[in-house]
């Protein structure tokens, strides 16, 4: 049963889901660009339908054991040798002068999947709280997942959040027009972040868009994606306020003043998180119970 604040919240959904499309639709026809539609397929077609996972970096491939939407349900992740890799730790952060974008969940789908942190080898698994598979209430509007050999502390407080790190790897909304496959490994052009605060965590969301996208070469930073694709970070972070509210639990939060902050602070989380992760995988750092490779 949804309290008035979930019911409240899918609602938004909804509105914001028409809202995004007419306006990014509107910026795109603006910029003499054509946004393909597609279609939310039923899950099990998903992987099938959309693009390779290993569409640019082409070392990595995937697989996947049991049936989406099962508990036991992985994706798994292999190096051009065949040998099995951690898509945390194995896949660099970079490729050229672009960031690395790990897909979790692609775009209009509600299945939370995430790299499985506590696993031999990360695999994607779907997220499970009090003993069942967790689904988000409404779809995502954009591709969401993780940027490799990065880890946000739960050790150290943020000065200006007065907040820890949530112990995952930072994530990235990716903001491109595409449907990108469950385990892509897309090179990103990182234009903003949010400070979001989640249950008194400090949970960066990364703002990018796929360098293959028609509109990466008009988005350097986040001013351009307010100009070119209006209304798109406020569907972000209102989306992000709200999504655990059908479930009881209050809105997230944010931090600096609830402002998207530009690239330059985005790099800096980047090269901040990623120290964290390599000070992680040299013992450096208590790593509880995750999986940090061999």
């Amino acid at each position: 049963v949804l309290t008035s604040t979930g019911s409240r919240f899918l609602r938004f959904s909804f509105f914001l889901v028409k809202i995004l499309r007419a306006k990014s639709q509107a910026a795109m026809r603006a910029s003499g660009l054509i946004i393909a539609r597609r279609a939310a397929l039923p899950r099990r077609w998903a992987l099938a339908a959309t693009p390779s996972a290993s569409r640019w970096f082409s070392a990595v491939k995937t697989s996947t054991v049991s049936e989406p939407g099962t508990p036991d349900y992985r994706m798994l992740f292999k190096d051009g040798s065949g040998n099995q890799i951690s898509p945390w730790h194995d896949i660099p952060l970079k490729s050229g002068e672009h960031f690395n974008a790990v897909i979790e969940i692609p775009k209009m789908t509600k299945p939370k999947m995430e790299v499985a942190i506590k696993e031999e080898n990360n695999p994607i698994a779907q997220d499970v709280k009090k003993g069942k598979l967790r689904d988000y209430h409404g779809p995502i509007f954009w591709n969401y997942g993780m940027i490799p050999q990065t880890w946000e502390d739960p050790n150290i407080t943020h000065k200006e959040t007065n907040c820890a790190g949530d112990n995952d790897p930072v994530d990235i909304v990716e903001i491109g027009s595409a449907t990108l496959a469950q385990g892509a490994v897309e090179p990103v052009k990182v234009l903003g972040v949010l400070a979001m605060i989640d249950d008194g965590e400090l949970d960066w969301k990364i703002i990018g868009i796929s360098a293959a996208d028609k509109l990466a070469p008009e988005l350097n930073d986040i001013s351009d994606v307010e100009a070119k694709m209006p209304g798109v970070i406020t569907g972000i972070r209102e989306w992000f306020r709200w999504y655990k509210t059908p479930d009881g639990k209050p809105l997230n939060a944010f931090g600096f003043e609830e402002k998207a902050l530009d690239k330059k602070m985005a790099l800096h989380v980047i090269e901040e998180t990623h120290e964290f992760w390599k000070n992680l995988r040299a013992g450096k750092a208590d790593k509880g119970k995750l999986w940090i490779g061999k």
